[in-house]
């Protein structure tokens, strides 16, 4: 298998880390493919993942498949053993719940805010940007914040208990939040004391030194 990726990119944290969770690295091959060169936008690229989004997994036999949570449905699903995703009906529909708010109502707001609102990957990469929805997004982002925050002051974990894919998105949010800047707010305690055990991990901390550039700095 290959999967297609930046090495810091957010999204593919979130494929990065689930890997490691699955510990299924070995059977991975990675293809760099860089985003501030704007490579994800090529035709060539775009033949494997219309979107030009990053991560994609290209299975032995050349299908791919883009979007994280397809991806990590897939692995997660190599072994038999199911942790990431659920195993009953009723954790695999509250994990996905939590998965999709996860995206929508902080990961991906980041990622307007980063294109829209900021000089996101620059001038030759982002060709249409609207300042005001970016910053629109930014609020919305620290909105939820604090409802993930909510959600964590009476549970472990953001789908319950036990460690799952609603997490990684959360995770990457957090990342994602990092690197443009955008601090949990103060008040968010659970949320900071949630992300702090999360980051021991192994699979998070080790995230980016797995095949990185060797030349790469970003």
């Amino acid at each position: 298998m290959k999967i297609y990726d930046w090495h810091t990119g957010p999204y593919p944290a979130r494929v990065r880390i689930a890997l490691a969770e699955k510990n299924l690295q070995s059977r991975v091959q990675f293809v760099s493919v860089n985003l501030w060169k704007g490579e994800h936008k090529t035709p060539e690229f775009r033949a494997k993942n219309y979107s030009g989004t990053l991560p994609v997994l290209e299975l032995d036999d050349g299908t791919c498949i883009a979007e994280c949570t397809a991806i990590t449905e897939y692995l997660d699903a190599l072994d038999g053993a199911p942790t990431l995703t659920g195993r009953t009906p009723r954790e695999k529909g509250r994990i996905h719940m939590m998965n999709k708010r996860a995206e929508l109502e902080l990961l991906d707001a980041i990622s307007v805010y980063f294109h829209h609102a900021t000089p996101g990957l620059g001038p030759e990469v982002e060709v249409y940007q609207n300042a005001e929805w970016g910053r629109r997004q930014r609020d919305k982002a620290l909105n939820g914040m604090r409802y993930f925050n909510g959600v964590l002051t009476h549970q472990s974990f953001v789908a319950g208990e036990a460690f799952s894919m609603a997490d990684i998105t959360l995770i990457g949010g957090l990342i994602f939040a990092g690197l443009v800047e955008l601090p949990v707010p103060a008040a968010c305690e659970a949320l900071q004391a949630w992300y702090a055990r999360m980051q021991a991990r192994p699979s998070v901390q080790n995230r980016v030194a797995i095949s990185a550039p060797a030349d790469a700095s970003v």
